[in-house]
């Protein structure tokens, strides 16, 4: 029995052969195995699943379904992860039914298609094991019989694949790339010598057979379904081809008289390779349904040819040999090993290993694969999920085991170098190398990692070269060696050496500077070799050493000044910018001048300066004795048209954010002229008579006791009439000598 699928898009014909597989309620049912399809159409492809609900008293749930067309190595490839069906597959599951959704076939999607569904008891996973086999085809144009006119062919031509497509299917045909008023598999007419035409499905018009010439057909045809095969020395090969010729031709039916291969042909005389004495016993035809196949056994490097196809027929001039040929190349295998790799679904990755030769192998061979060097499959393919850094893979034809592909693994610790070797020196030009032994080949790229773990990716070839080399460039770069089975990476270490930067210079602590704290100088240069340092005030080396700090214990005013230094190595020197030290400090103690154009008389002008060393500077503040509130401010205080209350004690006071400081001066203010004379005149009296008196009266008092009382009436007088002259003179006197002790100026 036999169901077609056809739908806008669809072109399939479905064998359908129920195929149960069923063991305790698991079970994989295919609605059909064999599946003929159009290159271009859509196909769905569908089965039906079961499971039992319970196993073990745990209920049984669907964790995958999938479809794959490749298993080895027990992974099962889930077409939607295979790159040659990327964004052309659908899975469409639901209610135990799954359908395989396949757009825009290939002739390369030729394959048997098998369902896969895991669950989440142990070992709870079944795969139908009979899978669907899916044939995709192109279409083309046969001419089933031809009888010739004087002017015209009159042809019957059937539009077909090479395998059975569904019979109720629509058609157009073309006839010199215009379509023409027929719709049947099949269209009969007339044409002309140059007349060309085509068919397609209807529906899928973009997809046409190629182009035939009729006339030059005639029904009459070879095909070969390849056209180069490379074989072993001592192995078998099959050579086939596929022949045409009309039914009838002439009025006449055709049949096939003889088959035959041949490499040899000279005056039309063509050496079938059975009656070859070359090929005694090793050849044989295999032919049937105008198909046809030469076996070759027991290959010998002297069998490399081109071998053609040849027929008779009973028409007259009915004789047809396939013009192109097959080449064949006895060799040895040359195989290699392709890998491809899938990351589409991240948590089932794979990698896949394909045994290949630069030429077509025939198809019956038989493959072994080896992980270090044991046999691990038996499959042209080979699939991993993971790849051991120490793994080793490599293919054989069987039987042909001492022609081994080469052997693929993941690349070895690379090896890194740098050039010129040596002191590496800024500026200059610096190659960095990154080699290592993979096969496939392994792609590099370099990075380099800065002191925060960053990483910087620079380059992806297998050098990086830095044309002119900075002191940043020092640090660590390491270069990765990656293929389709792993990675390995190594790093270099690169020192640039350089002179002396500018060099930064700082204090500490920033800020004010107050005499009597501790301050450092610090000089720092970036320089590789570290740089030397010297520290200068003003011209005068002060200090040398690697450390580039000069300290201050406790600063003094003589501190202050302009301060550098000088970074130095054995690739050069430069000196800093200039440093400003400025102390500051509480006024010094002060000194003070009194200035006037002469003695220092009442009514005359007098200048008062006041002067302290300080930073910053001081503001002075003048104070007279015995006075609460300032008397002046300023640092020169000028008194005029000084009076005797003037006269006295002042003091200076000098003040900054750090401090203050005193000094005292006496200013004394001179009386007028008469003024003076007759305190001069007093003076002189106490200062002589004084004494005089004094010696007079002891003189009286040892002649005469008895006189004593008039004596000391006398002398009560005298005192009487001189005592406040005596009083004020000595007091002025005292006065005078006390204000000469106190004077300062």
């Amino acid at each position: 029995m036999s169901v077609t699928a056809a739908a806008s898009g669809f072109v399939a014909l479905l064998l359908t052969v129920t195929v149960v597989q069923c063991e305790n309620g698991w079970d994989v049912s295919y609605t059909s195995t064999e599946i003929c399809a159009i290159r271009g159409s859509t196909v769905d492809i569908n089965c039906t699943y079961t499971y039992p609900s319970t196993v073990n008293n745990h209920d049984t749930t669907v964790q995958e379904t999938f479809w794959f067309i490749k298993e080895s190595n027990g992974i099962h490839v889930d077409l939607r992860t295979d790159p040659e069906y990327s964004g052309r597959v659908e899975n469409l599951c639901g209610n135990n039914k799954c359908t395989l959704r396949i757009s825009n076939l290939r002739e390369s999607d030729s394959a048997v298609y098998k369902f896969r569904f895991t669950t989440n008891q142990p070992t709870g996973s079944l795969t139908g094991s009979a899978g669907v086999t899916l044939s995709v085809t192109d279409l083309h144009v046969q001419v089933r019989a031809s009888v010739k006119d004087e002017l015209f062919n009159i042809a019957k031509l059937r539009c077909q694949s090479s395998c059975r497509l569904p019979d109720h299917l629509n058609y157009v045909w073309y006839k010199n790339q215009q379509k023409v008023n027929e719709e049947g598999a099949s269209y009969t007419g007339y044409f002309h010598r140059s007349d060309r035409v085509s068919c397609a499905v209807k529906g899928l018009e973009d997809f046409r057979s190629p182009l035939i010439l009729v006339k030059s057909q005639n029904g009459w045809g070879v095909s070969y379904t390849s056209t180069e095969i490379c074989a072993f020395r001592g192995s078998t090969v099959d050579i086939t081809c596929t022949y045409t010729y009309p039914s009838r031709w002439n009025h006449l039916e055709t049949t096939v008289q003889e088959t035959f291969w041949f490499i040899k042909e000279s005056n039309w005389i063509h050496v079938d390779l059975r009656t070859d004495p070359e090929y005694s016993g090793r050849v044989e035809n295999l032919c049937g349904n105008n198909k046809c196949t030469l076996r070759i056994s027991n290959l010998r490097e002297s069998d490399s040819a081109l071998y053609k196809f040849r027929f008779t027929t009973n028409q007259p001039g009915g004789s047809l040999t396939g013009s192109a040929g097959v080449t064949l190349n006895v060799t040895d295998p040359k195989l290699q090993v392709h890998v491809r790799r899938s990351t589409a679904n991240p948590s089932s990755t794979w990698t896949e290993l394909t045994c290949h030769s630069r030429c077509q192998l025939p198809d019956h061979l038989s493959y072994v694969w080896y992980n270090n060097n044991k046999p691990v499959g038996r499959k042209k393919y080979f699939h991993l999920r993971h790849f051991n850094p120490e793994d080793s893979y490599h293919c054989v034809i069987e039987g042909q085991e001492r022609f081994p592909s080469p052997a693929l693994y993941a690349p070895k610790p690379p090896s890194v170098s740098v050039s010129p070797s040596g002191e590496i020196m800024e500026g200059s030009s610096v190659t960095l190398t990154c080699s290592s032994d993979a096969n496939p080949a392994a792609k590099y790229t370099w990075y380099k990692r800065s002191g925060d773990k960053q990483v910087q990716r620079l380059s992806e070839e297998t050098q990086f070269v830095l044309s002119s080399i900075r002191s940043s460039d020092s640090g660590e770069f390491y270069c990765t060696a990656e293929n389709e089975l792993g990675r390995s990476s190594a790093n270099i270490f690169m020192t640039v050496r350089y002179a002396p930067k500018p060099p930064s210079v700082s204090v500490s602590p920033s800020g004010e500077i107050i005499e009597g704290s501790s301050v450092t100088l610090t000089c720092s240069s970036d320089a590789n070799p570290a740089a030397h340092y010297t520290w200068y005030k003003e011209n005068r080396a002060l200090l040398q050493g690697p450390e580039g700090i000069y300290r201050l214990s406790s600063i003094s005013s003589g501190d202050s000044g302009v301060y550098s230094c000088k970074s130095e190595n054995q690739y050069g020197w430069i000196n800093s910018t200039s440093l400003h030290l400025d102390v500051q400090y509480a006024p010094k103690p002060p000194s003070v001048l009194v200035t006037s154009s002469g003695e220092i008389m009442e009514g005359s002008s007098v200048t008062l300066t006041c002067s302290s060393d300080a930073n910053p500077a001081a503001n002075y503040t003048w104070y007279k004795e015995d006075e609460d509130s300032p008397t002046a401010s300023g640092q020169i205080f000028t008194i005029t048209n000084i009076t005797a209350e003037h006269g006295g004690k002042y003091q200076c006071e000098a003040q900054n954010t750090h401090g203050r400081s005193k000094a005292t001066l006496h200013v004394t203010v001179g009386a007028e002229k008469s003024v003076i004379i007759m305190n001069t005149i007093r003076y002189t009296l106490v200062v002589v008579l004084v004494p005089v008196l004094v010696w007079t009266l002891w003189t009286r008092m040892k002649k005469t006791l008895s006189l004593k009382s008039k004596v000391n009436e006398a002398v009560e007088m005298i005192e009487l009439d001189n005592c406040p002259e005596y009083e004020n003179n000595a007091a002025a006197a005292q006065t005078e000598d006390t204000e000469e002790q106190e004077d300062l100026v």
